[in-house]
């Protein structure tokens, strides 16, 4: 049921959207081509296992954690209209 001005079904367009815009960002943030032998950020060796099992890696498990702990600071594309939403 549309609310307002809204066209029928624009929320689960809003949903669909904000779901693709996440895998997009995933797969964009997935290493690729050949592994570094020494962690990018600390110069860490990064083992030979996981460099087989994650190619593309560049870095060692320690600055991967905090890359990834940085990242998930982000909360998201706000899609809404409302400027209640925008003020959060």
């Amino acid at each position: 049921m549309a609310s307002g001005w809204e066209p029928e079904g624009a929320v689960q367009e809003q949903i669909d959207a904000s779901i693709k815009d996440a895998i997009k960002q995933a797969r964009d943030a997935m290493p690729v081509g050949k592994s570094l032998t020494h962690c990018e950020k600390c110069d860490a060796e990064i083992p030979q296992a996981r460099q087989e099992i994650m190619p593309g890696v560049r870095y060692c498990v320690n600055c991967q954690s905090i890359r990834d702990k940085e990242k998930t600071l982000f909360t998201g594309i706000n899609r809404r209209g409302s400027k209640d939403s925008q003020l959060r």
